[in-house]
């Protein structure tokens, strides 16, 4: 008897290092039981040390690879990670209402590790406009503060995930690996349909591999949600994976920087 796979996109930038963007997200896919297609918005000369070159890919081959595999495939989810200009992100938007796409997980990658801003300000507003669009974001806390307009802490991180999910129609899981350092790990979700809140916990892990664990963990949580998981439930099983990916990989010698997670821990 035939069965089917729950088929998950990723729409990203490539990592040539492979620790993070389409690289990661299609590691993170497979570890947790999708099956991963991708489609390319930029190519990066990238290593565990930095990314020395950007190529953009042109809009209208964006377009062409998202056409190519909505018109073959159905996908449970969706993953979007670094939209890197307005034009970009534009085309993204106008193909998924075309292919009426749901269960949308974005990580607005909107700032480099360096502090740096990733996307100038018609981009940024282009992708605010994009939220309320998709079913859950995952900011880190520079990337939400850079969406709110505030700073946010540790006493002001579950009120500032709802204050996000009521600003753009959408649930949030606001990380707080940002935060000050204490032994344990906070993320909240926001369920912007339930108006609920949960809280997630898991062990903080002492280590500088750490290259890709935004891509990682919401490709494993759009994963989650394509194999009929809920929101909580989804976001707390990606939590877990990327805290068991991090320690798995907190040892690991890969390059001379940031190396990556492992992956294929369980």
């Amino acid at each position: 008897m035939s069965s089917s796979y729950c088929c998950v996109l990723t729409i990203a930038g490539s990592d040539s290092g492979g620790g993070a963007g389409i690289q990661a997200d299609i590691k993170s896919i497979s570890a947790n039981g999708g099956y991963a297609a991708s489609v390319i918005t930029a190519s990066t000369a990238q290593n565990t040390q930095g990314v020395s070159d950007i190529h953009a890919i042109p809009v209208p081959h964006i377009m062409k690879q998202m056409e190519a595999v909505f018109d073959d495939i159905s996908f449970s989810a969706v993953k979007i990670g670094m939209l890197h200009s307005s034009e970009v992100i534009n085309a993204v938007q106008e193909t998924l209402l075309k292919y009426k796409i749901k269960n949308i997980v974005f990580d607005p990658v909107m700032i480099a590790t360096s502090g740096d801003k990733l996307l100038n300000e018609n981009a940024v507003q282009s992708l605010k406009e994009f939220l309320p669009n998709v079913m859950l974001i995952t900011p880190n806390i520079p990337e939400a503060e850079l969406l709110i307009g505030h700073s946010i802490n540790l006493q002001t991180q579950e009120s500032s995930a709802k204050e996000l999910g009521e600003l753009y129609k959408t649930s949030v899981l606001l990380k707080g690996g940002h935060l000050e350092l204490c032994e344990t790990m906070t993320d909240i979700l926001y369920n912007y349909e339930s108006k609920k809140i949960t809280v997630i916990h898991n062990k903080t892990v002492e280590t500088k591999n750490t290259h890709g664990t935004g891509c990682s963990l919401s490709s494993s949580i759009a994963t989650f949600i394509g194999l009929g998981f809920s929101l909580e439930d989804a976001c707390s099983k990606g939590c877990e994976y990327l805290n068991m990916a991090i320690e798995k990989g907190k040892d690991k010698l890969i390059g001379k920087g940031h190396g990556p997670v492992n992956h294929f821990s369980l």
